[in-house]
Protein backbone atom coordinates (compact mmCIF):
# COMPACT_ATOMS: atom_id res chain seq x y z
CA UNK A 1 0.00 0.00 0.00
CA UNK A 2 3.01 2.69 0.33
CA UNK A 3 3.14 3.42 -3.34
CA UNK A 4 -0.09 4.09 -3.49
CA UNK A 5 -0.61 6.31 0.17
CA UNK A 6 2.77 7.96 -1.56
CA UNK A 7 0.88 8.61 -4.68
CA UNK A 8 -2.16 9.70 -3.46
CA UNK A 9 -0.36 12.15 -0.82
CA UNK A 10 2.18 13.70 -3.44
CA UNK A 11 -1.22 14.09 -5.56
CA UNK A 12 -3.58 15.87 -3.24
CA UNK A 13 -2.63 16.23 0.35
CA UNK A 14 1.04 18.15 0.21
CA UNK A 15 -0.31 20.36 -2.71
CA UNK A 16 -3.36 20.81 -0.34
CA UNK A 17 -1.08 21.40 2.76
CA UNK A 18 2.11 22.79 2.10
CA UNK A 19 2.13 23.60 -1.46
CA UNK A 20 5.31 24.51 -3.18
CA UNK A 21 5.96 28.16 -4.08
CA UNK A 22 4.33 28.70 -7.39
CA UNK A 23 1.91 26.18 -7.26
CA UNK A 24 -1.59 26.88 -6.73
CA UNK A 25 -3.52 26.81 -3.78
CA UNK A 26 -6.01 23.52 -4.10
CA UNK A 27 -9.32 23.67 -2.29
CA UNK A 28 -10.47 21.05 -0.07
CA UNK A 29 -12.69 19.60 -2.85
CA UNK A 30 -9.69 19.23 -5.45
CA UNK A 31 -7.30 18.10 -2.83
CA UNK A 32 -9.50 15.25 -1.92
CA UNK A 33 -10.54 14.59 -5.52
CA UNK A 34 -6.59 13.97 -6.21
CA UNK A 35 -5.73 12.04 -3.47
CA UNK A 36 -8.91 9.77 -3.90
CA UNK A 37 -7.45 9.12 -7.50
CA UNK A 38 -4.59 6.31 -6.89
CA UNK A 39 -6.83 4.53 -3.97
CA UNK A 40 -10.00 4.44 -6.31
CA UNK A 41 -7.62 2.96 -8.83
CA UNK A 42 -6.11 0.29 -5.90
CA UNK A 43 -9.91 -0.42 -4.61
CA UNK A 44 -10.63 -1.07 -8.42
CA UNK A 45 -7.52 -3.51 -9.20
CA UNK A 46 -8.48 -5.49 -6.62
CA UNK A 47 -11.77 -5.83 -7.56
CA UNK A 48 -10.76 -6.82 -10.52
CA UNK A 49 -7.73 -9.44 -9.80
CA UNK A 50 -10.03 -10.72 -7.40
CA UNK A 51 -12.80 -10.62 -10.02
CA UNK A 52 -15.39 -9.52 -7.60
CA UNK A 53 -16.92 -6.53 -10.01
CA UNK A 54 -20.58 -8.12 -9.56
CA UNK A 55 -20.35 -6.44 -6.25
CA UNK A 56 -20.10 -2.78 -7.76
CA UNK A 57 -23.50 -3.16 -9.68
CA UNK A 58 -24.95 -4.90 -6.33
CA UNK A 59 -23.83 -1.68 -4.79
CA UNK A 60 -25.09 0.73 -7.49
CA UNK A 61 -28.56 -0.81 -7.84
CA UNK A 62 -28.96 0.12 -4.04
CA UNK A 63 -27.51 3.63 -5.04
CA UNK A 64 -30.02 4.09 -8.01
CA UNK A 65 -32.60 6.19 -6.98
CA UNK A 66 -36.40 5.19 -7.87
CA UNK A 67 -37.61 5.12 -11.82
CA UNK A 68 -40.35 7.93 -10.30
CA UNK A 69 -38.16 10.40 -8.36
CA UNK A 70 -36.65 13.46 -9.64
CA UNK A 71 -33.09 12.48 -9.30
CA UNK A 72 -33.52 9.52 -11.80
CA UNK A 73 -33.19 11.67 -14.52
CA UNK A 74 -30.43 12.68 -13.69
CA UNK A 75 -28.98 9.39 -13.06
CA UNK A 76 -26.29 8.18 -15.63
CA UNK A 77 -25.05 5.08 -15.40
CA UNK A 78 -21.36 4.25 -15.32
CA UNK A 79 -19.27 3.32 -18.09
CA UNK A 80 -16.12 2.03 -16.07
CA UNK A 81 -14.56 2.24 -12.68
CA UNK A 82 -13.68 5.91 -12.97
CA UNK A 83 -17.52 6.72 -12.83
CA UNK A 84 -18.73 4.51 -10.40
CA UNK A 85 -19.25 6.64 -6.87
CA UNK A 86 -17.10 6.26 -4.01
CA UNK A 87 -19.94 4.97 -1.83
CA UNK A 88 -19.93 2.28 -3.66
CA UNK A 89 -16.82 1.42 -4.75
CA UNK A 90 -15.32 1.93 -1.21
CA UNK A 91 -18.01 -0.68 0.15
CA UNK A 92 -17.64 -3.29 -2.78
CA UNK A 93 -14.33 -3.63 -2.14
CA UNK A 94 -14.37 -4.10 1.43
CA UNK A 95 -16.42 -7.13 0.27
CA UNK A 96 -14.46 -8.17 -2.23
CA UNK A 97 -11.34 -8.25 0.69
CA UNK A 98 -13.66 -10.20 2.95
CA UNK A 99 -14.63 -12.45 0.14
CA UNK A 100 -10.42 -12.91 -0.29
CA UNK A 101 -9.75 -13.04 3.36
CA UNK A 102 -12.49 -16.04 3.94
CA UNK A 103 -10.49 -17.68 0.96
CA UNK A 104 -7.55 -17.57 2.64
CA UNK A 105 -8.86 -18.62 6.05
CA UNK A 106 -10.81 -21.61 4.41
CA UNK A 107 -7.43 -22.63 2.87
CA UNK A 108 -5.51 -22.99 6.00
CA UNK A 109 -8.65 -23.95 8.14
CA UNK A 110 -9.16 -26.84 5.68
CA UNK A 111 -6.04 -29.29 6.11
CA UNK A 112 -6.81 -28.68 10.02
CA UNK A 113 -10.19 -30.20 9.76
CA UNK A 114 -9.02 -33.12 7.71
CA UNK A 115 -6.22 -33.95 10.36
CA UNK A 116 -9.07 -33.49 13.08
CA UNK A 117 -11.62 -36.03 10.91
CA UNK A 118 -8.32 -38.23 10.76
CA UNK A 119 -7.23 -38.54 14.03
CA UNK A 120 -11.03 -38.84 15.61
CA UNK A 121 -11.49 -41.80 13.25
CA UNK A 122 -8.41 -43.30 14.44
CA UNK A 123 -9.73 -42.82 18.17
CA UNK A 124 -12.80 -43.85 17.70
CA UNK A 125 -12.01 -47.20 15.65
CA UNK A 126 -9.30 -48.13 18.55
CA UNK A 127 -12.05 -47.51 21.21
CA UNK A 128 -10.94 -44.17 22.79
CA UNK A 129 -13.91 -42.55 23.01
CA UNK A 130 -12.74 -40.52 26.10
CA UNK A 131 -9.74 -39.38 25.02
CA UNK A 132 -10.48 -35.77 23.38
CA UNK A 133 -9.29 -35.99 20.10
CA UNK A 134 -7.67 -32.48 20.43
CA UNK A 135 -4.76 -33.56 22.48
CA UNK A 136 -3.61 -36.01 19.43
CA UNK A 137 -4.46 -33.34 16.54
CA UNK A 138 -2.85 -30.18 17.88
CA UNK A 139 0.29 -31.62 18.12
CA UNK A 140 0.08 -32.81 14.27
CA UNK A 141 -1.66 -29.40 13.29
CA UNK A 142 1.52 -27.46 15.03
CA UNK A 143 3.85 -29.86 12.79
CA UNK A 144 1.92 -29.69 9.54
CA UNK A 145 1.95 -25.83 9.98
CA UNK A 146 5.74 -25.80 10.45
CA UNK A 147 6.60 -28.19 8.09
CA UNK A 148 4.49 -27.05 5.58
CA UNK A 149 6.22 -23.30 6.59
CA UNK A 150 2.65 -21.83 7.26
CA UNK A 151 3.49 -18.08 8.33
CA UNK A 152 5.15 -18.29 4.81
CA UNK A 153 2.31 -19.25 2.77
CA UNK A 154 0.04 -16.95 4.59
CA UNK A 155 2.07 -14.08 3.89
CA UNK A 156 2.44 -15.06 0.93
CA UNK A 157 -1.04 -15.05 0.04
CA UNK A 158 -1.94 -12.11 1.94
CA UNK A 159 0.76 -10.18 -0.68
CA UNK A 160 -0.66 -12.13 -3.47
CA UNK A 161 -4.48 -10.70 -2.86
CA UNK A 162 -2.85 -7.07 -2.97
CA UNK A 163 -0.47 -7.25 -5.78
CA UNK A 164 -0.31 -4.52 -8.40
CA UNK A 165 -1.17 -5.75 -11.74
CA UNK A 166 1.71 -6.05 -14.07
Amino acid sequence: MSPVWQESYEAGIRPFTSPEPGEPVLSEAEAFRRAILPIRKFMADQIDLADNGDAIWMFLDYLRPPADSPRAATWVEPKSYDDVPLAALAPAYVLSELKVAFLIGFQIFLPFVIIDMVISSILISMGMMMLPPVMISLPFKLLLFVLMDGWFLTVGMLLTSVRPPL
